[in-house]
């Protein structure tokens, strides 16, 4: 499988500048396997990102990727895809890129089912840009901002694109890569808006400031701490409790974006 994905990398770009341990090159690797798997035309992908550590991913992709700025990664997806509604988009995007300074981007993009794969690198801080606490960071967690803990309670961010209008959610973690490649591909079969929240590790900034262990550690909490959707509906609340739901969590159909714009020019065309 490596060598499938090698040709969707900018090998010459590598080292990458993440830190020791950190999960993003897992999902990363989900993405491109998800990538090959579901025989998308590589000239017709365009991955578009923000600011922090997720965003560095397109720099190493072989495709073409914009860089934008902070929390817009999804105004100018959203630009693109209207423009040419042909390409596969993707946004690869943070818990703080995506969650707190992108949020209304987040939720309106899903509202309108425009035709966007999201992948949000959920490292439960702002890794890249000073260890800041995100709207993901756990409540009593420890942060450069919250020194003595985290007062704020984070959001369930899958719930929250669910209510907002879109037409796949999943989440997968950097343990459970096969579910993170299923979890992608799926998405990328689905018209409308599609949102994959990846659970990975920051063993520098979120775990080492939360004393969490290792980078393999923090992968064993990971295993130890997710329940299957499946099983997850056969267990009682209070057993729950601690845990998260990993898998494919909504599905439905709707509507897409792109195509009730392209109507809408062609009634006005018809003089309609």
């Amino acid at each position: 499988m490596l060598k499938d994905i090698e040709g969707m990398m900018r090998t010459g770009r590598l080292p990458h500048i993440w830190c020791p341990g950190c999960g993003n090159g897992i999902v990363m690797k989900a993405m491109l396997e998800a990538i090959h798997e579901s025989g998308l035309n590589t000239d017709k992908i365009v991955v578009v990102s923000g600011i922090g550590c997720s965003s560095r991913a397109p720099g190493y992709l072989n495709f073409d990727t914009v860089h934008t700025t902070h929390g817009r990664a999804l105004a100018f997806a959203t630009g693109i895809k209207l423009a040419k509604p042909e390409l596969s988009v993707f946004v690869v995007t943070g818990d703080g890129d995506g969650t707190a300074i992108g949020g209304n981007h987040l939720i309106h993009a899903a509202r309108r089912n425009i035709d966007l794969n999201v992948i949000l690198f959920n490292n439960n801080i702002y890794g890249m840009t000073g260890g800041q606490y995100s709207p993901l960071t756990p409540q009593g967690r420890f942060a450069t901002t919250s020194p003595y803990g985290n007062l704020e309670r984070s959001f369930d961010i899958c719930d929250l694109v669910r209510g907002a209008g879109a037409t796949y959610v999943g989440r997968g973690t950097v343990y459970h890569t096969k579910l993170l490649t299923e979890l992608v591909k799926s998405a990328i079969r689905n018209k409308g808006f599609s949102f994959v929240e990846a659970v990975s590790i920051c063993p520098v900034s979120y775990g080492r400031r939360n004393k969490l262990g290792s980078a393999p550690e923090m992968l064993k909490w990971l295993r130890d701490n997710a329940v299957a959707v499946k099983a997850a509906r056969a267990m009682e609340p209070e057993k729950l409790a601690g845990k998260f739901v990993i898998g494919e969590l909504y599905r439905e159909t709707a509507p897409e974006y792109t195509e009730l714009y392209a109507g809408l020019i062609a009634r006005i065309k018809e003089g309609s």
